[in-house]
Parts: structure tokens; C-alpha cells; sequence
């Protein structure tokens, strides 16, 4: 039986996964640091799968970077790939490379209620854009497109698009992370790297801390409420968060709605509810109330990006 390798390859973990006609395989995950390549973890992932008499002979492949000519060197790690080295190095009939958000966002349709919890109000309206945000280890954006001929999804790399303030305190954070970086991109506030960015940029100085050694734990602290500079570093996320998600809908129309998947915002989904996310959301001046009938949801789903990947198998080849 001939099937299909998909992989959401990102710069933390890679992720692998068979497709036997309409079933989907377990979903296997390995550090992406432990390995050299892309090709040195598929063959690992291949080789620990059960004999099972399966031919792989296509691969549909996300990656967490600009894809361009079939080729994509991972924003926030050392791994290069192109669809002719897989094709190659696996003996398959075609590989098709796509960015990670863009395999994600071609799953919006085939999302169910209980994959989205809504956050805020709004109600989307058919057959209209629906923009996908991913703070993870980077901020991955896309856009569902539907439409008479077919729907589209456009990839984007907004997340390194540069990062606006909208009060005195988030211009202070902006101004400590322009002083070390020179560019302060979306990403540096909105990704795992970004919180702790914002923790360390929100520390009183001479103030006795504790290092924080993951955004786990700023997380944590912040939930259970046992750090102040914590709250306010993931308050500010939230923020920002919304601020951007806001801009975001602006851009593409999104009267579909904006949803948040990635590693980081479908764990706090309550506290996003309390946060400043959706009334940063709605505050864009003129046009606060187009955006407050745009809905705002997170993606709670496990391993979403496969379900773009299946749906790219299945009807684009």
C-alpha cells in the first residue's frame, strides 16, 4: 500500500506522521536540535515505525520558514532542506514544501467547534478571510482565503514585521529590546524567546530575582500568581498579542475571524480571556467596530498544522 509522509517540521520539535489513504498514523515527535538535518530525523522516525508493508512514495512537508523555489532555510534554526534533496534521500515521487503556516491555515475549514475555543465576541461570516497567528518558538502568520474559484491560503511572514506600541510602558519594553536587537520585530515579544524578553525587560533593576530559565515558568509564576513581574510579562504578551492579532485582521479583511494556535497560547486560554487581548484586539481608533464583530478563538486541537497537511495530501497533491 503506497502512502504519504507528512512532517511539521519546526525549530523546536519535528513532528512526523504517515498517511494511509484517509487515516492518519501516530504523530511522532523528535528534538530538531538532536539532529543534523531534516533527512537524519526522517530516517529516524522511518526506521523506529513498525514493518507495516506501507510504500512511502510522497512527502507533504511544513517547516517553519520562508519557502521559496522548493527550499526553506528554519527562522530559529540551523536546518536547510529542499524538496529535491527529500525526494532524493527517500526515493519519493514528489515532495511538496510548504511554510508551517501555510499547511496550518489550509486546515481552517475542516476545523470543528471543539477544536476552537472563542475568546471575546464576534460571530464570523462566511466565505471571508480568516488570518492564523502561531506564537511558538518564532510567530508564524497566514490567511485562509476562500472564494469562487477556490479558496487560497497566503503565507506571510508578518511576524517579523516591526512591532508598534501603544502605551508609555510597552514603548519602554520596545526601547530596552531596540537598544540590544536594533529591529524589534512582533517575534521578539510574541514567541517563546519574546516572553522572556519581556519578563527581563519589565525587571525592576537591583530588584532581587530569581533567573527565569523557561517561559514555562514565567507562565507559571504568572498563573498562580506567585511572580508580579511574571503577571506583567504575560499581561503584556496578551497585549501585544491582541494589538497585533487586530492589525492582522485589518490587513486581510479577516471577517472570518482570527485564531491562535502554536505552543504557547492554547495553554493559558483562560487567562487570555482576563488579559488585555481582546480589548487590545478591538482598539484600532476608527475601526473598532468592524473589529468587534470579528471573532477571536484558539486553536486547542493537538498537532493542528496535520490537519492542513492531510487536506494538502488529499486535494493538492
Amino acid at each position: 500500500m503506497n502512502a504519504c509522509l507528512l512532517a511539521d517540521i519546526g525549530a523546536t520539535w519535528a513532528r512526523f506522521a504517515v498517511l494511509k489513504g484517509t487515516e492518519l498514523g501516530a504523530v511522532e515527535a523528535v528534538s530538531t536540535g538532536a539532529y543534523a538535518g531534516p533527512v537524519d530525523a526522517i530516517r529516524h522516525f522511518l526506521n523506529t515505525r513498525p514493518e507495516d508493508g506501507v510504500i512511502l512514495d510522497r512527502a507533504v512537508i511544513a517547516a517553519a520558514g520562508p519557502v521559496e523555489g522548493g527550499r526553506c532555510a528554519l527562522s530559529n534554526a540551523s536546518w536547510v532542506m529542499t524538496s529535491e534533496e527529500l525526494k532524493q534521500a527517500f526515493h519519493l515521487q514528489s515532495v511538496r514544501l510548504v511554510n508551517d503556516l501555510e499547511a496550518l491555515a489550509w486546515g481552517v475549514p475542516r476545523f470543528t467547534s471543539e477544536d476552537v475555543v472563542g475568546v471575546g465576541g464576534g460571530v464570523a461570516l462566511a466565505r471571508e478571510p480568516v488570518v492564523v497567528l502561531a506564537p511558538g518558538t518564532g510567530l508564524g502568520m497566514a490567511c485562509f482565503s476562500p472564494g469562487p474559484n477556490g479558496s487560497r491560503v497566503l503565507a506571510s511572514e508578518g511576524g517579523h514585521a516591526t512591532l508598534a506600541a501603544t502605551d508609555a510602558a510597552e514603548a519602554a519594553v520596545i526601547d530596552f529590546l531596540r537598544r540590544r536587537h536594533g529591529h524589534v520585530s512582533a517575534e521578539r515579544v510574541l514567541s517563546g524567546r519574546g516572553l522572556m524578553n519581556l519578563h527581563e525587560a519589565l525587571t525592576v533593576p537591583g530588584q532581587a530575582h530569581k533567573p527565569m530559565a523557561t517561559p514555562e515558568q514565567v507562565v507559571r509564576e504568572a498563573v498562580y500568581g506567585t511572580s508580579d513581574t511574571s503577571r506583567r510579562a504575560l499581561d503584556m504578551f496578551c497585549g501585544f498579542l491582541g494589538s497585533v492579532a487586530g492589525s492582522a485582521a485589518l490587513t486581510f479583511g479577516a471577517r472570518g475571524g482570527v485564531l491562535i494556535a502554536g505552543g504557547i497560547v492554547p495553554k493559558i486560554v483562560d487567562y487570555l480571556g482576563d488579559s488585555p487581548f481582546r480589548d487590545r484586539f478591538e482598539s484600532k481608533g476608527r475601526l473598532q467596530r468592524y473589529l468587534a464583530h470579528v471573532p477571536t478563538g484558539v486553536v486547542t486541537r493537538r498537532d493542528p498544522t496535520f490537519v492542513g497537511l492531510m487536506a494538502l495530501a488529499h486535494e493538492r497533491g
